[in-house]
């Protein structure tokens, strides 16, 4: 008995020109993810705090105290989620992350409690244009070039409050929020003086993992340029400009 082969059909210019449409529509209004788990829900006791990014913007986020620790972890969440994670098992987050295999909800807060357990305080907090932290820069997402103004702000949020300010500080950065702390790097190094340690898994370079997602989609790789206009027309910046590459050669943790 012969196996029959799937095969899927592949768009017509039409879809391909709705999909990148799409796709760029998305960097140019940010789809936030809302906030569904809390701390309370591993019995962390914590606190609700806000501070300013580097510019100004209203950053929401939770302090998570870990009693007679002297250490501190700041948590910058990926894109598209929130402090709390990111509900893809739900629409309209499923239909966008499914093609990838990510058609599960992704849970922070379990990751805070094993911080917390062994022995650190935590900071996270929504990004901008991210879960409840401001809106600003026209709600565009800008691959950690606007920000990288909210890790900074948060660094100078834990140095400026009394109880933390004496900490020894790790950063535990994710994709955009690894990104986001690279780019902060070029902008500002002494802020990061005495920063022990990062850890930053999977910070992505945008044109290769938009190329992915087309191939994914079964649109021919060299229609990324044409995505790439879009991109420029909404958001004024190309895949050049967002480099993480480029931005790592400034990093300078442990310092």
């Amino acid at each position: 008995m012969s196996e029959a082969k799937i095969t899927h059909a592949k768009p017509s210019d039409e879809q391909i020109n709705e999909i990148l449409d799409a796709t760029a529509d998305s960097f140019a209004l940010q789809l936030r993810s809302p906030i569904m788990h809390a701390p309370s829900e591993q019995n962390l006791a914590y606190e609700e705090v806000t501070f300013p990014g580097l510019d100004g913007v209203p950053i929401e986020g939770w302090f998570i105290p870990a009693d007679g620790s002297k250490k501190l972890i700041i948590a910058n969440h990926p894109m598209g989620f929130s402090r709390a994670g990111i509900p893809t098992h739900l629409e309209p987050w499923r239909s966008i992350w499914s093609s990838s295999g990510n058609a599960f909800e992704v849970n922070f807060i379990p990751d805070y409690r094993i911080l917390h357990d062994a022995g650190y305080n935590v900071l996270a907090y929504d990004l901008r244009n991210f879960g409840l932290s401001g809106a600003a820069n026209g709600g565009i997402a800008s691959s950690g070039i606007f920000e990288s103004r909210d890790v900074l702000g948060s660094l100078r949020y834990v140095r400026d409050r009394r109880d933390t300010r004496d900490m020894t500080i790790g950063l535990f950065s994710r994709c955009l929020g690894c990104s986001s702390t690279f780019n902060a790097m070029t902008k500002d190094r002494r802020s990061f003086d005495g920063v022990r340690c990062l850890v930053g898994p999977q910070p992505v370079t945008m044109k290769i993992i938009m190329t992915r997602r087309l191939a994914l989609s079964g649109i021919p790789a060299d229609r990324i340029e044409d995505l790439e206009q879009r991109l420029v027309l909404r958001t004024s910046i190309g895949f050049g400009p967002r480099a993480p590459q480029e931005w790592a050669k400034h990093v300078c943790v442990p310092r």
